[in-house]
This record gives structure tokens, C-alpha cells and sequence, in this order.
């Protein structure tokens, strides 16, 4: 005897969220279920596309449907119901801001493999360097042509290895010409960099924010409908005292922080291996203990991962000695988009954590 509908829908109440510790169903995490024809349909309030814990939700779902006798067809869509269309950035699934609370750190730097490494993961992505005054970005991922314009006169984003990529530096004539303007004419350029960008449809659009907490980024998270905020750091007090001020601001402006990185944690000596604390140990060990959120990652000095804006930046090398915590930091990353949206989708769900299927004899 085939299955209903409803027998499948009470199976997947034994697929847990290991992040938000409640069945799927409760959480309101399957739009709809549908039987046809021997196959599945199942919609899935899921949004962060090649995230880890997302996939392995998508096996355990797999897994559920092919015991009880069916073949799975699953999609993927979040909609207005659950708050996430906007009319900014309409196709773009998901706003990752990178900040530090000064400059220096690395913010660039960990933007663009952040980037680069959802990119190599298969998602289509975008990268908006937001720091009008010092343009990094186009050293590290250097774009394969001009940027277009569209009838609508619209800027298309030149592509640099499959990302989509927007700066200032890429406008200037010349790469070493300053962008010499006040704060109205920044707010200008950034409004036209997010109302004014054919991006196209995103997974992710990652924005390099300007360091520090001034007008500029002040705008800018109330311009657009950022996902999260990941926070770059380097292990000196004096860097860790302006963190605090950036996590202080994203929380007065109820952006989600999904994490800290914390650059140059370490120096590998490249002919020995040998790590050496060079400017302290388990400095934003203190910062995500007082605000209890995650450490994305620590990464090392080495010259695979070069300084701030260099060529060498862009880590490519499958057998770098900081390869596999680059790679790490984008699956962290994007693992936490992931529970960022499914907890938003489970904050709606009307009746919240007592939103069970009711068995077949209540229906």
C-alpha cells in the first residue's frame, strides 16, 4: 500500500536540526509535500545553498523518503512568508557583510576567499567592495574585463574567476587614482552599487564593509537586507577593543553576527612548520566567549595567505599549509547562514515549538 502524504510528512518529524535542536516539522522547515507518481516533492524552507549542514539535512531527508518506497525530488525556497523578499537585492538570496573594527586586519583579504571559496563550492556569487576609500578588492581577485552597462544603464559586474565583482577600484581610471569624496557623494557611489548592479541571482553577495563604524557603514546596513556579519579580527587588545564597538553596532542594528575570524593568529614558519603566537593567544577567544558567538576561524601569518591587498591573497593552492582553513571558514561561514535562516523561518511558525503534525485520527 503506497504512502500518504501525511504518513510522509509524520516520518520527517524524525529528521532533526542538529543546530536548532527540533524536528523539521516543527520547525516549519517543509513548505509543502506532494506525492506523484511514486516520487516526492518536497519544498524546503532552506537558503543557504552548499552550506554543509544543509546538505546533510537534505540526505537525511533522502534517506526518509527512500525507505518509505519513493523517489526524492527535493527544492528549495524561502519566500515572503518567512520575511525574506526585499526589495533591495530581490535575487539575492543572502547578504554576508564583512567588517572589522579597524583597518589592517585582514577584512579584505578574508572577504575575498570567503568569496572565492562559496564560489569553488558551486554557488553563484558576488562581491561588493563597499570601502570606497581603499578599493582593495580588484588586487585580489582581478576581473577578466570591463563592467557593462544594460539599456536600463544598469553596471554589469565583471567576473574574476566566476565571482561577480564590484569596486571602485575597478571605476577609477587609473588603479592608483584616490577616491577623493565626502560623505554625500559615498553614499551616492554605494547607492548606486545596490540599487544600480545587474548582479543577476545570487546565492551570496558578499560586501567588503569599510572598516571601523562610521556613516558609510552605518548606511549601508540600513540600505540593504544583510543575512549576517562576520567580524575580522588580529589578536592585539588594541584590535580587539574596536571588535567590540563593530558587535556592538551590528546587535543595536539587529544584524546577526554569525561569527569572528581571527587573522594572523599565528606565524608557520615556512621552512620548519612551527607555529608561533606572535601577537598573543586566545585574544578573540574573549570576544566570542562575551557575546556567545561562534569563532569561525583562526588564521595563521604564512606567505600562501599574503598581507592585506596583496597578489597573494587569493588562496588557490589545494596543498597550502592554510588551505584547509580557508576552506573550513567558508564552510563555517555558510553553515551559519544556514541556521541564521532556519532559526527566522522557525520564528514564524505560528504556534512555534508545539507546531506538530496532528495524527491522522485529528484530522
Amino acid at each position: 500500500m503506497s504512502i500518504t502524504e501525511h504518513e510522509l510528512k509524520i516520518k520527517l518529524e524524525d529528521v532533526e536540526d542538529p543546530d536548532l535542536g527540533e524536528d523539521i516539522i516543527t520547525l516549519g522547515l517543509v513548505n509543502d509535500v506532494r506525492i506523484e507518481d511514486e516520487t516526492a516533492r518536497i519544498e524546503l524552507a532552506f537558503n543557504a545553498p552548499y552550506a554543509p549542514s544543509e546538505m546533510e539535512l537534505g540526505n537525511r531527508i533522502r534517506e526518509v523518503v527512500d525507505e518509505a518506497g519513493l523517489e526524492p525530488d527535493l527544492r528549495a525556497h524561502v519566500g515572503s512568508e518567512h520575511g525574506f523578499d526585499d526589495e533591495v537585492l530581490p535575487r539575492v538570496r543572502n547578504v554576508i557583510a564583512v567588517s572589522s573594527g579597524k583597518g589592517g586586519v585582514g577584512k579584505t583579504t578574508v572577504a575575498a576567499n570567503i568569496a572565492a571559496g562559496l564560489e569553488k563550492r558551486g554557488a553563484m556569487v558576488g562581491l561588493l567592495d563597499a570601502d570606497i576609500h581603499g578599493p582593495n578588492i580588484p588586487r585580489i581577485l582581478p576581473v577578466e574585463s570591463e563592467p557593462g552597462v544594460t539599456p536600463n544603464e544598469d553596471i554589469v559586474p565583471p567576473r574574476s574567476d566566476g565571482v561577480r565583482v564590484i569596486s571602485m577600484g575597478i571605476m577609477t581610471q587609473e588603479e592608483d587614482d584616490p577616491a577623493i569624496l565626502r560623505g554625500p557623494m559615498v553614499n551616492k557611489f554605494m547607492l548606486k552599487f545596490l540599487e544600480g548592479v545587474e548582479w543577476g541571482r545570487l546565492d551570496y553577495l558578499v560586501v567588503d564593509l569599510p572598516p571601523g563604524t562610521g556613516d558609510a557603514t552605518l548606511n549601508l546596513l540600513q540600505s540593504m537586507p544583510v543575512t549576517g556579519a562576520v567580524v575580522v579580527t588580529t589578536p592585539q587588545e588594541m584590535a580587539l577593543d574596536d571588535t567590540r564597538k563593530g558587535i556592538e553596532m551590528f546587535r543595536k542594528h539587529d544584524t546577526p553576527v554569525l561569527g569572528v575570524v581571527e587573522n594572523m593568529s599565528t606565524f608557520i614558519a615556512p621552512d620548519t612548520g612551527k607555529e608561533y603566537s606572535l601577537f598573543g593567544t586566545d585574544g578573540a577567544q574573549t570576544i566570542v566567549d562575551k557575546y556567545d558567538i561562534p569563532l569561525l576561524g583562526q588564521i595563521p601569518i604564512h606567505p600562501d595567505f599574503g598581507a592585506e591587498g596583496s597578489a597573494g591573497a587569493l588562496v588557490k593552492d589545494d596543498e597550502s599549509a592554510v588551505q584547509e582553513t580557508l576552506e573550513d571558514l567558508v564552510a563555517d561561514v555558510s553553515d551559519r547562514i544556514g541556521q541564521v535562516n532556519r532559526q527566522t523561518v522557525a520564528d514564524t511558525v505560528e504556534g512555534g515549538p508545539d507546531n506538530k503534525l496532528p495524527t491522522e485520527t485529528e484530522d
